[in-house]
This record gives C-alpha cells, sequence and structure tokens, in this order.
C-alpha cells in the first residue's frame, strides 16, 4: 500500500508540476505556448470530418434548417403586424372573422411561444459529438460512434481532470489572493494589486475551460468611470471579459461556491452584490452606482441588465434601472459558438456545480466579444428609451434576436399588462375605423 501511496504521490507532484509549469504560469503571464491552438485545430478538423460523414450517411432528405441565430422553432411565423392583418379583410366594421388572427396567435403560442425557448439550450444545426440535443440526430456509421466514445473517453478521462485542476488553481488563486490583497488599506497600490490578482486568475479560470476568445474593436474598451453593458448568457461572461480588462461587477448575491467567490473579491475590489427580494437594496445600489460612476478613478461597473441567463441565441428586455444612473454607457456584444459548447446556463435547472461540470466535460468555449463605441443619453430620452437603443445596438451587432419581453418570465407569470396592451391596441383600430361608432348607432335605433 505505502508503494501504491508513493507512486500516486509522485504522479500527482508531476501531474501537479506539468499544469504549473505548461499552463498556468504562462497564463498568469499572459502567454501562450500554442497548445490551445494545436488543440483547437485539431478539434475543428474532427467535427468537419464528423460533419461531412453525418451528411453522407444521411439517406433521406431532410428539411433544411434556417441560419439565423433563433432557428430552433418548428412554426414559421408571420411577423405582419395585427393592424395590417387585420384591416385586409374588412374597412370599417367589427367581423368575427378578426378573431381568427387572436386564435392562430394563441396556438402559436401553445405549440411554441418566442420566450420560454429562449431559457433552455439552443439546438444545433450539426451534432457536435458531444450533445444530443440536435432533434434530427440519429445513428449514422459505426466509424462515427467510436470517434464520439472516444471523444467521450478524452473528454472525461483527461480534459476534465486537467480542467478542474485549473479551476481549483484559479479559484483558490482568486479566494486567496483577494482576501490578502482586502486587509491592505485603500490606496493606489491595493487599487493595482486587486487588478492584477483578478486579471491573472480570470486568465486561469479561462485555461480551465479551454476559452477561446476573440476580442474585436478593442479601441472601445469600457473606461473607468464609465459603464459596462453587456448581453448575459452565463456566469462566465464575467470570466470572459474580466480576462481582457477588470471591472467592478453588480450582481446578485449567490449561495455556495459563487457566494464564497462574492464575499472574498469585495474585499479587494467595490463590487456590489445585493438581494432581488429586497426593495431597500435597489435603492442602496442605485445610490451606490452612482457614488462610483462619480469618481473617474474607480473601474468601470459590469452590469447585465436582462438581469438572467438567456441562451445566447437573443436579446431580452433590459431593465431601466442600469440606464438611470447617468455617466457613459459601453455596450458590449458576447456571441458564444455552441459547436464546441453550450455555454448557456439554465439556473432553474442546474445549480452552479452541476453547470461547471457540464462545461468542463465540454470540448471548448469559444466566442466572440465586441466591444461597441460609448453610448450617452439623449436630451428628451428617458431611461426606458435608451436601454432599448442600447440592447438594439447590442442585438445588431451579435448577430441576435431581439425580443421585447422581460426575462424574468423564466419564474414568473406574464404581467396582465401585457395582454390588456394588445386589447387596447385592439381597441383603438376600432375606434380609428369607425367601428365603435356604428355599433352605437345600430344599438340606438334597435
Amino acid at each position: 500500500m505505502e508503494d501504491v501511496g508513493s507512486v500516486a504521490a509522485r504522479v500527482g507532484a508531476v501531474w501537479l508540476a506539468l499544469v504549473l509549469a505548461l499552463i498556468v504560469v504562462p497564463s498568469a503571464l499572459g502567454v501562450s505556448l500554442g497548445i490551445s491552438e494545436a488543440y483547437m485545430w485539431v478539434l475543428v478538423k474532427t467535427l468537419e470530418w464528423a460533419t461531412i460523414r453525418i451528411e453522407k450517411g444521411v439517406k433521406k432528405p431532410q428539411p433544411q434548417m434556417l441560419k439565423t441565430p433563433a432557428a430552433n422553432g418548428i412554426i414559421e411565423r408571420d411577423e405582419t403586424p395585427m393592424e395590417k392583418e387585420i384591416a385586409h379583410l374588412h374597412q370599417a366594421d367589427f367581423e368575427f372573422s378578426d378573431i381568427f388572427y387572436f386564435c392562430r396567435k394563441g396556438f402559436e403560442a401553445i405549440v411554441e411561444d418566442e420566450v420560454t425557448q429562449r431559457f433552455s439550450s439552443e439546438e444545433l444545426v450539426s451534432w457536435n459529438l458531444l450533445t444530443r440535443t440536435n432533434v434530427n440526430f440519429h445513428y449514422i456509421s459505426l466509424r462515427l460512434t467510436v470517434v464520439w466514445v472516444i471523444g467521450v473517453i478524452v473528454r472525461y478521462c483527461f480534459l476534465l481532470p486537467l480542467r478542474f485542476t485549473l479551476a481549483a488553481i484559479g479559484i483558490t488563486s482568486m479566494i486567496v489572493g483577494t482576501t490578502m490583497v482586502g486587509q491592505l488599506p485603500n490606496s493606489s497600490v491595493k487599487n493595482y494589486l486587486s487588478e492584477v490578482v483578478h486579471l491573472t486568475c480570470s486568465r486561469i479560470l479561462v485555461r480551465a475551460l479551454s476559452g477561446t476568445i476573440h476580442y474585436h474593436n478593442k479601441e472601445n474598451k469600457p473606461q473607468k468611470g464609465g459603464i459596462c453593458v453587456a448581453n448575459h448568457t452565463s456566469p462566465i461572461d464575467a470570466i470572459i471579459l474580466t480576462n481582457d480588462g477588470c471591472y467592478a461587477m453588480v450582481g446578485q448575491v449567490h449561495g455556495g461556491l459563487m457566494g464564497v467567490i462574492q464575499r472574498a473579491t469585495v474585499k479587494a475590489c467595490p463590487h456590489v452584490w445585493f438581494e432581488r427580494s429586497e426593495i431597500k437594496d435597489r435603492h442602496l445600489v442605485t445610490k451606490r452606482l452612482r457614488e462610483h460612476v462619480a469618481d473617474k478613478s474607480k473601474l468601470p461597473i459590469l452590469i447585465f441588465p436582462e438581469g438572467t441567463c438567456i441562451n445566447n441565441t437573443s436579446v431580452m428586455m433590459f431593465k431601466k434601472g442600469s440606464f438611470e444612473i447617468g455617466g457613459t454607457i459601453y455596450p458590449v456584444a458576447i456571441k458564444y459558438d455552441p459547436q464546441f459548447g453550450d455555454a448557456f446556463w439554465n439556473s432553474s435547472k442546474y445549480n452552479i456545480v452541476s453547470y461547471l461540470l457540464r462545461i468542463m466535460t465540454s470540448w471548448a468555449i469559444v466566442c466572440n466579444v465586441w466591444y461597441m463605441p460609448p453610448m450617452v443619453r439623449k436630451e428628451g430620452e428617458d431611461a426606458v428609451q435608451f436601454a432599448n437603443r442600447v440592447k438594439s445596438a447590442i442585438a445588431r451587432q451579435g448577430g441576435l434576436t431581439e425580443l421585447p419581453w422581460d426575462g424574468g418570465l423564466k419564474r414568473a407569470k406574464v404581467k396582465d399588462s401585457f395582454r390588456e396592451e394588445q386589447q387596447k391596441n385592439y381597441s383603438k383600430m376600432l375606434v380609428r375605423n369607425g367601428s365603435i361608432g356604428n355599433l352605437s348607432t345600430g344599438t340606438e335605433s334597435d
């Protein structure tokens, strides 16, 4: 037993030494030895081969899927506005045929609405030898199955231990480093060391995800005293962004592992964590954010205005609170490539540990980050209009579908005001067309 224990200790020591020398130290220094690039090249070639095998193996013609990011659906929707669609049925009077429009919309919502599908993983156009979320997947060939089995062995027996080791080093370094820096008095030295710790640990954590990140338009990177807003897909969004710069973060208080990290990092950097259920905290958060923005020497604030994770096919309603603070807004669009791994976190289904396990057994995390020109609130523009303008810009840049719905619908019911708005729109049509006046005249004559 002692021999087995000593051999295991030596193997562990060699493993740790290789990880530190080949990955951790180069990552901390911002240097690449080409290992990630070589891995991605092999991975891309393998997936290309698999795609060709799948196409050859499919004997029956398959219906071509749409190429848009939101093309997971089974309904081809008609986007004609209600007023135009009903108007061609009649000129003035109310007709019972008007209800057909609302019936069709109701059936579409029952079969497949455009909101709840944003809270589940995106369907893939072609199988990536990783997940069977693709509804069109079926057995193709023995050779492809063998490659998939080899992939499972590689991901669970090699990549998972490697990524777990890197994640443990990165998280431990983050907790220990920020705790130690947090003991220092407030000064420029503390701020500098805090930025070094955050940047170094983020680089290690990105390596733990086999992350390949492409940053575009770096001349538009958020500046101190500003507010960085981005679409939200996953908790790793923050790691993706802090890999290229430091931010003061704003978000919901979590429990478990995430809570430990939050409590440690807030000691070294003025992050703002709050409980959504406490309305008093909202006022406190707004006050602290305004004070933060007023100090041009502080790190830019990082906010995800959607308030929840969306599956990276769309951008949902931005909460107006982030746009009432004032200051300069720096929009950032984040778009993940689902072919290499699903970055979306369904917090209603998975806790953070289960989610990280799924991420660490994927092929890689590949994404594009676009820094966009700064935006300021126009004269006469309210917070809601400003938020919608920023949301539209992010959606266009990231190639995402823009939706007016609140991401809070993941856990809450639709507000009555949404239904009442459709009723008001229809009643305005009747008034404008004279239907209500004609009905009133007919009633009086009777």
